[in-house]
């Protein structure tokens, strides 16, 4: 899909009647000059959740929906009761934001401002039907320099909650989703170190991958030591996960049951690590999907071939004019680029083989694509870097995306608000 910079005129469609409240008259008409940002999908003012929870019962076609066929026929035009799907799970990517304490003068910096029985209900999700079963944390494994002492302790933050884990439990939910689902789901940067740490773009080696060094899966530095780093205090992530859905699979594996992985920015590149971690460890895994929102690239080809093999559904939500979907890695091995590597020549061709041998910075996007562009939007012409990186600007577009001819309808609901920015909303994910 090719996004048009300008003002775009919106295709008039019937109105969907499966999810998303109405979108205020109020707001349809704020000028479209202004620098706009979206505006939650959960209500500040009333604490309800925007995306209606009375939708039809998805049945068998949850499989497909969850990726059994790689979302052949689903995408483009974007399927609606995929949309709803893909904006429930946002939500509670939302919800790990608005659970995280961003205020560094508070002695809880970096903690989960609510208890796991209130989370859910204080982010607006209560009436879900899940609970909150595992607070999760990872820890930054870089060393800061000796001096870092002499500066606000909230700088040099080891450990944060990062996520959490969230089982539905309420039958008539169940009975909607045709299945019992899992959510784990991630926020994205906001700590001085995990910063550090989105900076180490080298590859490096999965643990207890055994084949020969040009056929390694390899991933980003960072976002590897982020999942396994462990203090003596605080448990990896990576263990953290494995403890809970190994109680999961126990307490539920006789019924049909789906995990769901999701998570924005970092927290999409942890999203892709977990789903690895879990159909790699548990011989009897469940399904397993992720959601992705804005994420960055992971690792290199063969940790795609890795992840395709273990039979992991990814899919990647993707705002084409985000940079941090662009990154990390010079030149990347891609399954959805027609043309570049031909189109390569003289010393660009040389340079990509040069990557390509040296396997340091070659990485490989995975999964399947749904690429949106905020330029699609008559509410994000002036949107600028944050902004197009933003979740909300994420949901924003999913919920207006109908296919590659028509990028944007008149229908859609998610509101944009000109409004103030709240403090989640600068630049940290």
């Amino acid at each position: 899909m090719k996004g048009v910079i300008g003002v775009v005129k919106p295709c008039s469609l019937p109105r969907p009647t499966t999810h998303v409240a109405e979108i205020s008259h109020c707001a349809a008409r704020t000028s479209r000059r202004a620098r706009l940002s979206v505006k939650s999908s959960w209500n500040s003012e009333t604490g309800q959740v925007r995306v209606a929870n009375h939708v039809a019962k998805l049945g068998q076609k949850w499989r497909e929906y969850q990726g059994i066929r790689n979302w052949e026929g689903l995408l483009d035009p974007l399927d609606d009761g995929l949309r709803h799907e893909i904006l429930r799970y946002g939500d509670f990517v939302e919800a790990a934001y608005r659970s995280f304490e961003f205020d560094t003068s508070s002695p809880d910096y970096a903690t989960c401002k609510f208890s796991k029985s209130a989370m859910l209900d204080r982010c607006g999700l209560g009436g879900s039907g899940y609970k909150v079963t595992k607070n999760l944390h990872a820890t930054c494994e870089v060393q800061l320099p000796g001096w870092i002492d002499r500066m606000p302790s909230w700088r040099s933050k080891n450990s944060s909650w990062i996520g959490y884990v969230a089982v539905c439990n309420d039958e008539k939910e169940i009975a909607r989703l045709g299945r019992r689902d899992v959510v784990i789901a991630f926020r994205g940067t906001a700590t001085c170190l995990e910063w550090i740490e989105n900076l180490r773009a080298t590859l490096t080696s999965l643990p207890n991958d055994v084949a020969p060094d040009t056929k390694r899966a390899m991933v980003q530095k960072g976002f590897l030591s982020m999942y396994t780093t462990a203090t003596t205090t605080c448990p990896s992530l990576r263990d953290m996960v494995r403890e809970e859905v190994s109680r999961i699979i126990e307490t539920y594996g006789d019924e049909p049951l789906s995990v769901t992985i999701t998570g924005h920015s970092l927290g999409a590149a942890l999203a892709t690590l977990t789903a690895y971690d879990i159909t790699s460890t548990f011989k009897n895994s469940p399904m397993v999907t992720v959601v992705s929102f804005g994420g960055p690239r992971v690792g290199n080809r063969h940790f795609r071939s890795q992840l395709e093999s273990s039979g992991t559904r990814i899919l990647r939500i993707v705002n084409a004019t985000d940079l941090i979907t662009k990154v990390p890695g010079f030149m990347v091995d891609d399954n959805n680029s027609n043309d570049m590597t031909t189109h390569l020549s003289g010393l660009r061709k040389w340079f990509q083989k040069q990557v390509d041998e040296t396997d340091c910075l070659s990485y490989a996007d995975v999964g399947k694509e749904l690429r949106l562009s905020s330029y699609a939007s008559p509410y994000l012409t002036n949107s600028d870097l944050a902004t197009c990186h933003d979740l909300k600007t994420y949901l924003h577009l999913v919920d207006g995306f109908v296919s590659s001819t028509c990028p944007f309808r008149t229908t859609a609901k998610r509101l944009l608000a000109g409004a103030k920015h709240e403090k989640q909303q600068i630049f940290v994910r």
